[in-house]
């Protein structure tokens, strides 16, 4: 029986019992995330607190290996360093987890760890969720931390990307374990000394992997240098909002603009500059135009850099940029948003894509924002004609796709057929050849939209899409090769072009100074001619001071002898004065001191009153906002569940009620988790009663 759970199914292992949780985003489903090695179900205490929830990870039937025990063994250790708590991990054994497993196979070999709780950085771009200076400075500390930590322990992740690192931060789980503001996760492609050489190796994701490796894959201490870089440098940009608007999507890069001279690398090269030094923009661009994984910065060197940037200079820009272009963004980002996922579900419907479709086993919410977008760019690079653009697409899309899904085989015979139309062999450049029914590509889809239709076909899907694979397996080899061979003379033109551009720009370059020479010769000599008249008229000057000087000593001489006669008199006169005021300053000074000293008393008192009054009031208005907060998510969740119930007046009258205590602090609701997301389902729900209310 394969495992197919739903959102409160219970399952038990090692003697603990667990619940299936309920994807926030999809009521009724159970909370799973696919990724390209399996599928991550949470899984929730039956008596506990959600801040203990774990993660079960159930893997592809070609990932299940029974090496990963010994491997989770040898990560446990590492679970200790920051943002790596999922290396604590409980792999389940026929011998510890028989009966589980019987009743479900396909727990062979799963993976029971920490659930990581928060956004990912994959989300945080997608939403184009700008950032403050210090959240910023924060993440990217963090990451660097991480990542220092394990080159000093020789490990790397070797698939650092997006979707794979976790931001806790972000969170509105209070966790009491105290995890770090970054979180890696995925981390079955680990490089350490001890660690066994996976069968399969990753060569990295679009956006992050270096343009000179993306071809081979990636296992070795440096693995994580390039995209690690990439992913630093986009965290601190994220308080620009320049940067977040530049974005290609799913990533700040496009994976073609990898390592090449583009309007993104120079945009993001000065903000660096202006927000955060030059010693960060430099190990920046020290990464960009490495010429192997090893020649990039280490984590370490970042990490230095970090510590020693002034938060004011970011704080600054972010300040004066977000009073410019706050609102007008905040409202951009929210209509593109919602066109893009209308656009986007309306041409998955028609290919036969439906919500009705979708099983357990789908991609998370954010993934299928990748599937979709690159399968609607794809689609359009076609019927423009530009095969070559469109199966680079289709390749990128490959990543992010489940394996054995429906769309799977559809992408599988779209590369297939644009890479036969883009390489023709020989002995068919005269006549081309027919293409099978069975090979053909709306025998493909009409395949993949039946077998989605039909309830639990999980394995039939399987069995097609390794038919499938094994028969393109022929045609793609001469395709690779092909493939392989125009990259490598597109890669020597690339070269020639950027020497050109090198030499050509040594030249401009030479002219500039030789003319900035000239001009600072002329500016000099220009300069000395001013300088001698302007000697000359100081000399006059000086003469005509010294005369005028000599007759005012003459006048100052004599002047200064009848002051002193009248100085003498003055002097004797105030003696006789200072010293009764001096008498009299004694008795004033006396009285004022003890005034003095009494206010001061007074003083000291009140401020001290005052102070603990400010205190009291703070840690009132502290403890107050933190149980309106738990009152407002109780009104949220009277109003979801009364409207579920049909009771549409109770619903009403808790969402009144939500909204009245939301508008008495509105400000500080509004930046506390998804407190302001729930105000807006809130006023939708008030001003239409048939909206239906987010699962929030």
């Amino acid at each position: 029986m394969s495992f197919q759970p739903n959102p409160g199914d219970e399952v038990v292992i090692n003697d603990i019992a667990y619940t299936i949780g309920q994807h926030p985003a999809a009521p009724g489903l159970a909370y799973a995330q696919a990724g390209r090695q399996g599928i991550v179900y949470q899984l929730l205490p039956r008596n506990g607190s959600i801040s203990g929830a774990k993660a079960l990870k159930v893997f592809f039937p070609k990932f299940r290996i029974p090496a990963m025990v010994y491997q989770s063994e040898h990560m446990e250790s590492y679970s200790e360093l920051p943002g790596l708590q999922v290396c604590k991990r409980d792999v389940l054994t026929p011998e510890r987890n028989g009966a589980l497993i019987g009743e479900h196979p396909d727990l062979l070999y799963a993976v029971l760890m920490p659930w990581v709780h928060g956004l990912t950085w994959f989300d945080v771009i997608s939403d184009q969720k700008q950032l403050t200076a210090e959240e910023s400075l924060k993440l990217a500390r963090a990451l660097a931390g991480t990542g220092s930590a394990m080159e000093q322990r020789g490990l790397a992740h070797c698939d650092l990307s997006a979707p794979n690192v976790m931001i806790p931060f972000f969170s509105e789980v209070e966790n009491l374990r105290g995890v770090s503001a970054v979180e890696l996760v995925d981390v079955e492609q680990m490089y350490g000394s001890r660690m066994d050489r996976p069968d399969a190796l990753l060569a990295g994701s679009p956006g992050y992997a270096a343009h000179r490796t993306v071809h081979s894959g990636l296992w070795s201490a440096y693995a994580d240098r390039f995209a690690g870089a990439v992913i630093i440098a986009e965290m601190l940009s994220w308080s620009d909002a320049a940067i977040v608007e530049k974005a290609w999507g799913e990533s700040y890069f496009d994976q073609h603009e990898m390592q090449t001279v583009s309007e993104r690398y120079y945009a993001m090269r000065e903000s660096l500059q202006k927000r955060w030094g030059s010693k960060v923009s430099d190990l920046f661009i020290r990464a960009w135009e490495s010429h192997d994984l090893s020649s990039c910065p280490t984590f370490g060197e970042w990490f230095v850099a970090l510590a020693a940037v002034d938060i004011s200079l970011a704080s600054a820009a972010s300040v004066e940029d977000s009073i410019d272009k706050a609102s007008d963004q905040t409202d951009a980002v929210e209509t593109n948003q919602i066109k893009g996922t209308e656009a986007a579900s309306g041409t998955l419907d028609k290919l036969g894509y439906s919500d009705t479709n979708v099983t357990a086993a789908e991609p998370s919410p954010g993934q299928e924002a990748v599937v979709n977008r690159l399968f609607i760019q794809a689609r359009a690079l076609e019927d423009e004609g530009k095969p070559a653009a469109a199966l680079e697409v289709y390749r990128s899309l490959y990543h992010f796709i489940p394996d054995n899904s429906a769309m799977q085989m559809e992408v599988e015979a779209a590369i297939q057929e644009l890479n036969a139309k883009l390489n023709p062999k020989k002995d068919e450049a005269a006549q081309p050849a027919k293409v099978p029914f069975y090979r053909s590509k709306k025998f493909m889809i009409s395949s993949a939209v039946l077998i989605v239709l039909l309830a639990g076909t999980v394995p039939t899907v399987k069995i097609l899409a390794d038919q499938a694979e094994v028969k393109q397996k022929e045609q793609e080899a001469a395709a690779k090769q092909a493939e392989m061979k125009a990259a490598e003379e597109a890669e020597a033109a690339k070269a020639t072009a950027l020497k050109q551009q090198e030499e050509e720009e040594k030249q401009k370059a030479a002219d500039a100074a030789k003319f900035d020479a000239e001009e600072k010769k002329k500016l000099a000599e220009a300069e000395k001619k001013q300088a001698e008249a302007k000697k000359k008229e100081e000399e006059r000057k000086a003469l005509q001071a010294k005369y005028d000087k000599q007759a005012k000593y003459e006048a100052y001489l004599a002047n200064q002898k009848q002051q002193k006669l009248d100085a003498a008199k003055k002097a004797e006169q105030e003696k006789y004065d200072k010293q009764a005021k001096y008498e009299a300053y004694l008795v004033w000074k006396k009285e004022n001191d003890a005034k003095i000293a009494k206010q001061e008393a007074e003083r000291k008192a009140a401020a001290e009153a005052q102070r603990k009054q400010e205190a009291a009031q703070k840690a009132a208005l502290k403890k107050k906002r933190a149980q309106n907060v738990v009152t407002l998510i109780a009104h949220y969740n009277k109003t979801y569940n009364a409207q579920k119930g049909r009771k549409i007046e109770n619903a009403e009258s808790y969402a009144r009620d939500f909204k009245n205590l939301y508008n008495t602090d509105a400000t500080y609701f509004k930046g506390v988790g998804k407190v302001a997301a729930r105000m807006n389902a809130i006023n939708k729900f008030l001003s239409n009663t048939d909206y239906t209310l987010p699962n929030l």
